[in-house]
């Protein structure tokens, strides 16, 4: 029995669309294939009060995260350096990301940027953005005439 298949002209056009966007992703240093940038993965949740952004920084010192509020843009950026640069001969495989890191998130009209709060423990960067009074869901009573 014969199967049916679906012609797609453009298969192989996205998937090196893909590779180029993937080869951008990411800055690599030419000498020693590290990357000298690195993206911020985040978790972004919405609760009745406020706004959870957590991202994972492991190895990065409080000192060295930057959080920036400017033109209603949220910006976490920050550096984790290579901290055996003078063994870094011996090492036979570097696979974890070194180097500057930056992440620029639009705020909402319905946030607060004067009481954004930022907390980091364990390696967890968690920046508390709280809503406005008119944006936090009510109830309204419905009124018997």
């Amino acid at each position: 029995m014969a199967m049916l298949v679906n012609y797609d002209p453009f298969r192989s056009v996205r998937s090196l669309q893909n590779e180029i966007n993937r080869l951008f992703e990411r800055d690599l240093d030419d000498s020693a294939g590290m990357m000298t940038q690195w993206p911020l993965r985040v978790d972004i949740r919405e609760e009745a009060e406020q706004i959870i952004l957590q991202a994972d920084i492991p190895g990065v010192s409080q000192k060295d995260i930057k959080i920036n509020i400017e033109n209603n843009q949220l910006t976490i950026s920050g550096e984790r350096t290579f901290g055996d640069e003078k063994k870094r001969d011996s090492y036979h495989r570097i696979e974890r990301p070194y180097g500057f890191f930056s992440r620029t998130f639009q705020l909402g009209v319905n946030t607060h940027p004067e009481k954004v709060q930022a907390s980091y423990k364990d390696g967890v960067l968690e920046v508390r953005l709280p809503k406005r009074e008119e944006a936090k869901p009510r109830t309204i009573e419905v009124q018997v005439l």
